[in-house]
């Protein structure tokens, strides 16, 4: 087993991680361009935590400008084994009200134009997707949750769209009708990637808006969903900081395999791969290539 490391991504309103000791900061290069921002490692209680945020401090990035495989990347180089992703994202429900946390479970993407893979021509891998939570990960953020009196409901779909325009009311009556619970900007192609890189990944979707379905709320603004995001940091810190507290010191293999992900993926036969791709993906393949 190896030593547990937790990265935390933080989305809009989650632009720091309150409480890190002994932290420090660090900009990572990587083969696929420069992430986000620098990483700032530290540790709560025994856990080390490796902090990201998404669009960068300041919130420079948009959702389709985000260089997701460059976070990912970066991440896993400086060796996290779990990460926490956190989004602000609508929702489809009455139930699922502005303030609560939704731990989903499944995904529908809606994005187009992103680079959504590591792999490609001369390196052709197909990992699954069938289930793209961990699901200890995602216990372990819901019994945090549970131990700080945070509201949140465990299992969901999130639909992420292109953005950065919020939808049409046909697009979300369109989710609603076909039963979907959230919708976000940036949870894809962040889960596959973190996928093909072996690391188990959970997503803390927060509740900010009832998206433009509801009669009572028919179109969403920044204005709005800012005055949500705030409070939901606040929570989102507090969750964050037990999770870590909490957090075993080994990393615990994942039941589905999500940290074992690339068994099984690679389809071009060794001697065709490409000596360029594959020094591009000598991180993200360490564990296979040195077996």
């Amino acid at each position: 087993m190896s030593k547990a490391v937790v990265g935390i991504i933080g989305g809009s309103g989650v632009y720091d991680l309150p409480g890190l000791e002994d932290l420090r900061e660090e900009r990572v290069a990587t083969p696929w361009g420069e992430p986000s921002d620098a990483l700032r490692f530290g540790r709560i209680g025994g856990t080390e935590a490796v902090f990201l945020p998404r669009h960068g401090r300041g919130h420079v990035l948009s959702p389709s400008g985000i260089n997701y495989r460059a976070n990912i990347d970066a991440l896993k180089r400086v060796g996290v084994t779990d990460i926490v992703s956190v989004s602000a994202c609508g929702s489809f429900k009455q139930e699922l009200y502005p303030g609560l946390f939704v731990l989903i479970d499944q995904f529908l993407d809606r994005t187009h134009g992103r680079e959504s893979s590591f792999f490609g021509n001369g390196c052709v891998a197909h990992v699954s997707m069938a289930h793209p939570i961990a699901p200890l990960l995602r216990q372990r953020i819901a019994e945090a949750a549970a131990a700080e009196q945070i509201p949140f409901v465990s299992g969901g779909t999130y639909v992420c769209m292109e953005g950065p325009q919020f939808s049409s009311q046909a697009e979300s009556l369109s989710y609603k009708a076909q039963g979907f619970d959230v919708i976000g900007m940036t949870a894809m192609p962040e889960a596959k990637l973190a996928r093909e890189a072996e690391i188990s990944y959970a997503t803390i979707a927060m509740v900010t808006d009832f998206d433009c379905w509801h009669p009572d709320h028919d179109h969403v603004d920044v204005a709005s969903v800012i005055k949500v995001v705030q409070a939901n940091a606040a929570n989102a810190s507090r969750l964050l900081a037990r999770l870590l507290r909490d957090f075993p010191a080994e990393h615990e293999p994942c039941p589905i395999g999500s940290d074992r992900a690339l068994d099984n993926a690679l389809i071009t036969a060794p001697q065709a791969r490409d000596p360029a791709l594959l020094e591009k993906l000598s991180v993200i393949m360490q564990r296979i290539e040195t077996r």
